[in-house]
């Protein structure tokens, strides 16, 4: 196979000479059948379920009590761990990147109840109706780019009960400044967001929906290092702090990013809480070290390998997505070849920077 002639003196050299591999699987793929997109199925569903983990290491359940009737979800875009004991996720996880956030798509609600869940699981809209408190997105909406994975995120396994302020308010300032950390910097950021149950009793709606007594979103950037967390209660007063990601293990019992290193997760960075806190040229600060929270324990490598395989399941197509786009096939051409050029773009920007 041919090779790159890769930019030796980028100020001379004008061309790229693309690998007859590299075109012939472009080809290729421009080539596949129509029907292969007329499905519905998500452009960006070809991608390793594992792709969304950090050095494809999903968070692992380190309690092990947590580990009951959970259901391991591999969705368009993002992936969760559902329990069917909270009927919330325990976590979701996505991989943000400033190609994928491009994609802009128009808002289309779809709540619908996740039938690849156990009936005696399964969260339902029924149980949200009522109960003053908000679908909240774990893995947001704003962050899908493409109907497939919009639908998805729309999932009940992939919400929590929150706080109407909490969420409509301070967490979607928080989503959107983690938006804004990868297209301004122009880099990628791993994140897991999820619920804390704490407290002798919790509170429930519905056929036993737990509601969280706080959320969280952790984050990492290895492009820069920064890492922390996000943790916000779970209720009107509008508070948010800044904490380590060991911080957050210590009360979730999860380890969130089980291929980083402890000191690296003992770290806290000056995340923004709004866009306005990001400038394009300067990272967050390093503010301290936590020495004082419990890390999770450490994964083995079997345990790891094991729970890897379950996310390694090809996403089907998500029925309201399908329902959405069958008929609507040339629009689903174009985003496919929009992702194509986007994917060469990104490809030709990392090589020149090298």
């Amino acid at each position: 196979m041919t090779t790159f002639n890769c930019f030796k003196n980028p100020l001379s050299h004008r061309t790229i000479i693309l690998s007859s591999g590299l075109l012939s699987a472009l080809l290729g793929t421009m080539l596949l059948p129509q029907s292969a997109f007329a499905s519905g199925e998500s452009i960006w569903a070809k991608t390793p379920c594992t792709s969304q983990f950090y050095n494809n290491a999903p968070p692992f359940l380190v309690k092990e009590s947590l580990r009951k009737n959970t259901t391991p979800l591999c969705l368009n875009g993002f992936n969760v761990m559902y329990s069917g004991v909270s009927k919330t996720p325990f976590w979701s996880a996505e991989h943000l990147t400033p190609v994928r956030l491009s994609q802009k798509i128009k808002r289309q609600d779809s709540f619908h109840e996740e039938d690849r869940v156990s009936p005696i699981y399964r969260a339902t809209l029924k149980d949200y109706r009522g109960s003053g408190y908000d679908r909240g997105h774990m893995s947001p909406n704003g962050d899908m780019p493409d109907e497939a994975s919009q639908y998805d995120s729309f999932s009940l396994a992939n919400m929590v009960p929150q706080a109407p302020k909490n969420n409509q308010e301070i967490w979607r300032m928080l989503e959107e400044a983690t938006r804004g950390m990868v297209t301004k910097q122009k880099q990628d950021v791993y994140v897991v967001t999820g619920p804390i149950f704490a407290g002798k009793k919790l509170q429930t709606i519905g056929n036993g929906v737990f509601v969280p007594s706080a959320v969280f979103k952790a984050v990492y950037y290895p492009k820069t290092g920064v890492i922390g967390a996000y943790y916000a209660p779970n209720d009107d007063s509008l508070q948010v702090n800044v904490v380590s990601v060991c911080q957050i293990e210590a009360l979730t019992g999860i380890n969130l990013f089980p291929s980083l290193s402890e000191a690296t997760k003992r770290k806290v960075y000056d995340l923004p809480e709004s866009t306005a806190d990001i400038k394009a040229n300067r990272a967050p600060a390093y503010l301290s070290t936590d020495t004082k929270s419990d890390c999770a324990a450490e994964v083995s490598a079997e345990e790891l390998t094991a729970l890897k395989k379950q996310f390694t399941a090809p996403n089907r197509p998500s029925e309201g997505s399908t329902s959405t786009s069958t008929g609507n096939s040339q629009n689903t051409w174009v985003s496919f070849f929009k992702r194509i050029l986007m994917d060469l773009l990104e490809f030709f920007l990392k090589m020149m920077a090298k």
